[in-house]
């Protein structure tokens, strides 16, 4: 086919043509590939029963990867071009790919799909599109809502090279703002491993005990006192399966549009010989009152149980939150991340949470929260690696959980029945708060040598009682009968989260996502641990002039003061009746390829409450696609007005208002006086630019 690249309209990205299919596009960022040497995958052109499979000469059948029609096999590795030759010689298949791992993480398996995601610059018309799709062999899907020019692809039979190599080679065009490869990457759940168990659920509500700290619990009986939740309140839990047939989810109305999209249907039930992560969650956050069992935060909500694919691509985040936006979820709970050490979202992957934050519940926003992980590391940072078997990790090494990360998010954190941090709990800057869950070693699921723990060992032992909750009926599950009682780990403070945020809906339906994240924040218990880290050592146990920590994020959430904030807020929307104007006209240089960016800051006097909120820039910047723009208000809550999607834009003079970029919701209601933040920050070497001036109107 004809090379676009190699044509008078392209420009140099620094790839070296040898090294384009090694190189990931990925959220902005580009992830150095390595071939994987004893593996594969296969596409069929009809199907094969996995007998059949089992028998092929060119390798040792693994397993099916439904969602991406993929066969894995396994190879010696000296037989690996053969065995792929092999293969591609079968008129049955239609191709066979290369299996990758992203360098510096170790275990992590990345597979290919057929679908590349690319924002063409604004100029760029439907004609422009055209030609590009024809000259790469590229078939337009659809478009990426609420993303301007931004379209789906597959890469046709007729393509002669891989996705990868062909977005490289995309990413050089100046047509192109941003070409990334559809890929699937391994789920990992966040585990470790008057109802007549409830005065067991000590992390509801305690009077004190063995291994029980005063408020180590979330003060959920005075919530109850207000609501015990209402069925119009949705909690979608996404997850690996759940035993719908427990008496915790029975009842009328109780389970709301089930969804299991690993086998495309809509009963999402564990298989035999599952366990089942996702009933112990549900049970958590939503199990119902039935004098018998358990009891969840907010019983008299209803269940939404969303069953993942296990895999991470574009296609399966999508559906998941599209899912639970056209089906009417208020808050959606996700105890799971990427089984990868540094993981960063694709251009699709934060669109669909971002939409379902700003779009969901009729444009009031989804709540969304995600397990912060359990491997005693930060959710975005570095760490010096040593101690691990065969060096798995060794050295500076940089941790980044996406999901945690994103700007629409609650990142949520563990605190355990004494309210210290859990050993295992995942931190950083990004923590929004904590709940309390079980206490255990930290440790994370590779994908080649299983479960291990992190290093260095912790030699000490750990105190804090497990969490009960519900489990499949009978044999299975975690343990024998129908309720286990060590669950924990973030993926047990998560559902705790997303049943007090769903009984602040119940309790005021009219409240945004963002203000349920406010007031989730300013009503925690700063609990306080001034010991070290048993494992490495660190103090982030208390709170810092903001009044956030690293290790519980803004605190351990009290459901009482919650549920009762979100009451008293219930009494109509005031009317504005002033406007404050402030600006700053400093010209600030934007720091190139630097994350701690740049900040200018307005002052602002008055203490009245935020009704209203505009904000003005003036930037101008060789490449406006580097840029991350936020707003961040004097109680340092951060709102992100613009993601790396200008392109090759040069000049910013926008107006960021709520009506054009609901986010801004979060802060109203909030207190007007103090220093108000524009943060700018250059994600990508190379280009350069400055802050010109910008402008706060706020109305109170």
């Amino acid at each position: 086919m004809n090379d676009p690249v190699n044509s008078s309209n392209s420009t140099n990205i620094g790839i070296p043509a040898t090294n384009l299919g090694m190189i990931l596009q990925r959220g902005g960022e580009e992830l150095i590939l390595e071939k994987a040497l004893d593996r594969f995958t296969i596409r069929l052109v009809n199907d094969i029963p996995p007998q059949e499979l089992s028998q092929m000469s060119w390798g040792t059948w693994q397993r099916s990867i439904p969602q991406a029609k993929l066969e894995l096999f396994t190879v010696a590795p000296n037989q690996l071009e053969t065995a792929m030759s092999q293969a591609r010689a079968d008129q049955n298949v239609a191709f066979a790919s290369h299996i990758y791992k992203l360098k510096d993480n170790p275990g992590t398996f990345v597979y290919l799909n057929d679908q590349i995601t690319i924002q063409f610059a604004i100029s760029v018309d439907d004609t422009q599109i055209n030609a590009l799709s024809t000259a790469f062999n590229l078939a337009q899907e659809k478009p990426v809502l609420d993303l301007p020019n931004t379209f789906v692809f597959r890469v046709s039979k007729q393509a002669t090279e891989n996705p990868i190599k062909i977005a490289n080679q995309l990413q050089g065009l100046k047509e192109v703002s941003l070409a990334e490869p559809n890929i699937l990457v391994r789920q990992e759940t966040h585990y470790k491993p008057r109802d007549l168990l409830y005065p067991q659920q000590w992390y509801l509500n305690h009077n004190g005990g063995n291994q029980l700290a005063v408020g180590s619990h979330i003060s959920v009986e005075k919530a109850w006192d207000i609501t015990r939740g209402v069925r119009s309140v949705v909690v979608a839990v996404v997850d690996d399966s759940f035993d719908l047939n427990h008496p915790d989810f029975q009842g009328s109305g109780k389970i709301v549009a089930p969804r299991d999209l690993k086998e495309n249907d809509f009963l999402p039930l564990p298989d035999e010989q599952e366990t089942s992560h996702g009933t112990a969650c549900a049970g958590i956050a939503v199990a119902e009152e039935n004098g018998k069992g358990i009891v969840g935060v907010a019983p008299g909500c209803a269940l939404m149980p969303i069953r993942t694919t296990g895999f991470l691509d574009d296609e399966s985040i999508e559906d998941i939150f599209n899912w639970a936006i056209d089906k009417g979820a208020s808050v959606i709970s996700c105890s799971w991340g990427a089984s990868a050490v540094y993981f960063p979202l694709s251009l699709r992957q934060r669109a669909a949470i971002t939409r379902a934050a700003t779009k969901g519940r009729n444009g009031k926003g989804c709540v969304i929260l995600f397990a912060a992980g359990n491997a005693n590391r930060p959710i975005d940072g570095t760490v010096y690696e040593r101690n691990w078997p065969k060096n798995l990790l060794v050295g500076n090494t940089d941790w980044l959980s996406g999901f945690a990360v994103h700007t629409d998010v609650m990142a949520v954190a563990a605190s355990t029945s004494l309210g210290k941090k859990s050993a295992y709990s995942n931190w950083g800057t990004n923590i929004a708060v904590c709940a309390p869950s079980n206490n255990a070693p930290p440790g994370m699921w590779f994908q080649e040598a299983g479960f291990m723990e992190t290093q260095p060992a912790i030699a000490t032992s750990l105190s804090g009682l497990g969490m009960l909750t519900s489990d499949q009926l009978g044999a299975a599950g975690y343990d024998p009968g129908d309720f286990t009682r060590n669950f924990g780990g973030t993926s047990g403070a998560t559902p705790v989260v997303a049943g007090v945020a769903a009984l602040m809906l119940s309790a005021n339906p009219d409240l945004t996502a963002q203000q349920v994240r406010r007031i989730l924040q300013e009503t925690t218990d700063k609990i306080l641990d001034t010991n070290p880290d048993p494992q490495l050592g660190l103090r982030e146990g208390t709170y810092d002039s903001n009044g956030h920590s690293q290790w519980f994020g803004y605190g351990k959430v009290n459901a009482a003061k919650a549920v009762q904030t979100a009451q008293q807020m219930r009494t109509g929307a005031s009317t504005a009746s002033k406007q404050i104007k402030g600006k700053n006209d400093s010209q600030i240089g934007i720091p190139d390829n630097n994350k701690q960016g740049i900040k200018s800051a307005i002052a602002i006097a008055e203490a009245s409450l935020v009704q209203d909120i505009q904000v003005t820039v003036n930037i101008t910047h060789d490449f406006l696609g580097d840029l991350e723009i936020y707003l961040i208000a004097p109680n340092n809550q951060q709102v992100l007005l613009q993601n790396r999607t200008l392109g090759r834009r040069t000049n910013l003079q926008t107006t960021f208002t709520v009506r054009s970029h609901p986010t801004l919701k979060q802060l109203l209601s909030s207190s007007a006086k103090g220093r108000w933040q524009l943060w700018l920050v250059d994600y990508a070497p190379q280009d350069v630019g400055q802050l010109n001036s910008w402008e706060l109107n706020l109305s109170i």
